[in-house]
């Protein structure tokens, strides 16, 4: 079990900024990734890192979101900029072990958070 304890998230006016935080409770290597889910929709990928030069993002996100990790506090990092309406969701950590493979894929994760609320007003 690695516990992962998600904070950071809020209510922000289309067009902010938010910076959520991930903090694992083992410095076991693992890599990580961040996930959302809106209501009545599927877990999408958000992000995904092993170290800060091996990030994957998904498309729709590409130069609005930054992922980051300090391996020395074992916290991973999330910084979203330009947020729109459709950002509202809930905002999952999650972390696996394993090889660098489909790292968008939530349904490979073994380790969630509780997740973090972010909505985004017009």
């Amino acid at each position: 079990q690695v516990p992962l304890v998600e904070s950071g998230g809020g209510s922000v006016q289309a067009g902010g900024s938010l910076t959520l935080s991930c903090r694992a409770a083992t410095r076991s290597a693992y890599y990580y990734g961040w996930f959302r889910q809106a209501p009545g929709k599927e877990r999408e990928g958000v992000a995904a890192i092993l170290t800060n030069s091996t990030t994957r993002y998904a498309d729709s996100f590409k130069g609005r979101i930054t992922i980051s990790r300090d391996n020395a506090e074992t916290i991973v990092y999330l910084q979203m900029n330009n947020l729109k309406p459709e950002d509202t969701a809930m905002y999952y950590c999650a972390a696996k072990t394993g090889v660098w493979s489909e790292p968008l894929s939530a349904p490979t994760y073994k380790f969630w958070g509780q997740g973090t609320q972010v909505t985004v007003s017009s």
